[in-house]
């Protein structure tokens, strides 16, 4: 099918038009389906784009982090911490590193014990902060002399823990692009329905036409207008409807994690707008394949 054939079965003929009702659970039916999915679309859209951004911020801060721990009795904390500070400050690959305050070791074990906890009377180990430089850190190395002449401390580059979070985000983010494929498919399945029941009760209007020496191009065309038209004008206000809870939903915060920031950010907001346009492309190919197909069946 070239383009001029696109361009003739997408412009509109009144006369043709008149071939199909304007009304009738068919029109109700395709623009339900096409509003709903296309609402669906703009959520998986988000979800998808949010999870890549959350895979790549987890991938890039946490390979570029390290965390020590020291454990040892708490007359030794001062001075095993001050030797680990030495001997991290004598690795190549460290940039800079640091010993948490009591107050913020106090706010990451708050979530979780509260923001009483008597640090005073439990055995809270000493924690290093270690940001990573150029040309990495020998996290291997590290270990082995740290085991030398730090004792009590225990090195965490984060590799443990991150790349499941990393391959989670990225299983999201992969999610949602198949359901935006299986929302395009029950679009495509739904008008197709549609657009046969539609035939099927125009059999007779169909061979009227033909007996007047309307040629099937014609025919189908009528309905391929109607089904395009009123698969775009439901899509445009799933869209709009969709991008409208997308816009309500929590900005990205720390506290929140996850749970927040699921959303489109800068031009992301431009691509639900192809939303409506790949819907009555859908609606488009399903109807007319639907339409040739029951046409010969009529023949």
């Amino acid at each position: 099918m070239s383009s001029g054939d696109l361009r003739n079965l997408l412009r509109r003929d009144a006369r043709a038009d008149r071939v199909v009702p304007p009304t009738g659970y068919t029109a109700h039916l395709t623009f339900f389906v096409s509003g709903a999915m296309a609402f669906l679309a703009v959520f998986a859209l988000a979800l998808s784009l949010a999870s890549g951004r959350i895979a790549d911020r987890w991938a890039s801060e946490l390979a570029g982090a390290a965390t020590l721990r020291i454990n040892a009795p708490v007359e030794q904390f001062a001075a095993q911490t001050e030797a680990a500070l030495t001997v991290l400050s004598q690795t190549p690959g460290v940039a800079s590193a640091r010993a948490l305050t009591a107050e913020e070791q106090a706010a990451l074990l708050s979530p979780w014990f509260g923001p009483d906890l008597p640090l005073d009377t439990l055995p809270i180990p000493q924690l290093i902060e270690i940001v990573e430089g150029d040309p990495g850190l020998d996290a291997a190395g590290l270990r082995l002399r740290l085991g030398a002449e730090v004792p009590g401390a225990v090195l965490d580059d984060h590799t443990r823990w991150r790349e499941p979070l990393v391959d989670a985000a990225m299983s999201l983010r992969r999610l949602g692009w198949v359901s935006i494929l299986l929302i395009g498919g029950a679009t495509a399945a739904m008008i197709t329905l549609a657009a046969n029941a539609s035939l099927a009760a125009n059999a007779q209007i169909i061979e009227v036409l033909r007996q007047v020496g309307a040629r099937d191009r014609f025919i189908a065309g009528a309905f391929v207008r109607r089904f395009t038209y009123r698969a775009f004008f439901g899509s445009a206000v799933g869209t709009l409807l969709g991008m409208t809870g997308v816009l309500l939903l929590p900005e990205a915060s720390n506290t929140g994690g996850f749970l927040t920031g699921v959303g489109f950010q800068g031009g992301g907001w431009a691509l639900p707008i192809l939303i409506p346009v790949l819907g009555a492309t859908v609606a488009f190919f399903a109807t007319w394949t639907a339409a040739r197909r029951k046409l010969k069946e009529l023949s």
